[in-house]
């Protein structure tokens, strides 16, 4: 295992808040990069979220927070005050990279658009992510999962059962594979700019994150003399091979067998339903959809299923290799065994005792080995290590403190 991390030495300032964009930096923190997050006298408003998410507010135990800020250190900083602004560019002048999800019309206003800073630091990697983008009549909107990435982006309006309503969301879906976009391209600019001394500005939005996302339905979309308009009945879609069916304990198994002729036969044995496995009305997926067959053998699957129980259907498809998986809580997500063999989960003790278990970014590197996971800093928490690296003496910084330009939680 290699001691020095990938991204050791890289310098990183980060002015964002919520999700999308801190989680693009707390991949490159556990990567190794130098990540210094500003933060207002209030705090990233992420802090602020736990009723929402169904946890108690405490800044010293605050799981989602550290889900998207660990690794990094904090700097609280007035953006408005000369001495802030003043800090920010003597960072970005050591920086290779900063990161913002500051709104077009706002970073012009602060002067810290692109345009602005790319003449000052040439070499700099400049990164964002908004809710539309920069461009079109949209680019000022607001933009959070719930709205750009679900809703604008088409989720909701055709990824539910028809005739009821749109599915439940949860924060951070949308946001997580938008950072993760941001930061491929953050790590591409940074390459070519150690290449050719020159920076570039890499940007991505909540909205075109959720069309490449769905990018093989949307498509599909145009032939609109094949195949299913969206939203959809469960029981009329093309193939009952990529449904999930309810058990006789009232839990869901979600079956994928995309070669539908390939899996029948077995299938249909495994399930109790031999009569069938050779019966010229369902084994080809070609006649199935020519007469329209899918919803008789809907239900036939569905009232199979309910002659069993979740693990009982679970012990004969491992043993049929059937692609198949339990629909699980999240409860259960936090003993499955495999998630904890493939290092999903940290186990974080906070200051107050609490054990808590923390999701890890989805990466591994064989040499470099798993990262720490070290809890985010408070609102300036790194105040005085990260000013003194800059020069600044004590005095000088209990000064700034005292004046309100720098600030930190207690």
């Amino acid at each position: 295992m290699s001691e020095r991390k990938l991204l050791e030495g890289v310098k990183i300032v980060e002015l964002a808040t919520f999700i999308a964009v801190p989680s693009a930096t707390r991949m490159l923190a556990d990567m190794g990069a130098e990540v210094i997050k500003i933060e207002g006298a209030k705090g990233d408003n992420l802090r602020w979220t736990a009723p929402t998410e169904g946890r108690p507010q405490d800044h010293n135990e605050n799981t989602t927070f550290d889900l998207e800020n660990a690794n990094k250190m904090s700097l609280g900083l007035d953006m408005k005050s000369p001495g802030g602004r003043k800090i920010l560019f003597q960072l970005l002048e050591k920086a290779d990279i900063f990161v913002t999800n500051w709104r077009p019309q706002a970073l012009e206003r602060a002067k810290l658009s692109y345009a602005d800073l790319k003449t000052v630091f040439p070499k700099l990697v400049y990164a964002n992510a908004t809710g539309y983008g920069e461009k079109g009549p949209d680019k000022d909107l607001p933009g959070f999962d719930y709205t750009a990435f679900f809703a604008r982006g088409g989720m909701l309006g055709t990824l539910y059962q028809k005739g009821t309503v749109p599915m439940n969301v949860v924060p951070g879906l949308g946001d997580h594979q938008c950072g993760m976009m941001l930061a491929a391209g953050i790590l591409a600019a940074y390459i070519n700019a150690q290449r050719t001394g020159k920076g570039e500005k890499v940007s991505t939005n909540l909205l075109h994150t959720a069309i490449y996302t769905q990018g093989i339905m949307i498509q599909g979309a145009q032939y609109t003399d094949y195949g299913q308009v969206y939203p959809i009945d469960r029981r009329e879609t093309i193939s009952p091979f990529i449904v999930a069916y309810k058990t006789k304990d009232n839990r869901f198994i979600q079956i994928c067998m995309p070669v539908y002729d390939a899996y029948y036969p077995t299938f249909m044995k495994c399930i109790g339903r031999e009569d069938l496995a050779e019966d010229e009305r369902y084994t080809k997926m070609e006649v199935v959809a020519k007469h329209k067959r899918s919803p008789e053998l809907y239900d036939i699957l569905w009232d199979a299923f309910q002659t069993k129980t979740v693990k009982e259907w679970a012990e004969i498809f491992t043993a049929h290799d059937i692609p198949f998986s339990i629909a699980q809580t999240w409860e259960e997500i936090l003993e499955d065994k495999q998630a904890w063999a493939v290092d999903s989960f940290y186990k974080m003790q906070y200051p107050n005792g609490n054990n808590r278990t923390l999701v890890r970014i989805p990466i591994d590197f064989e040499e470099m080995g798993l990262p720490e996971y070290k809890q985010a800093p408070l609102v300036g928490g790194d105040n005085y290590k990260i000013l003194g690296s800059l020069g600044y003496t004590k005095e000088q910084i209990d000064e700034m403190i005292a004046n309100k330009e720098v600030c930190a939680w207690k």
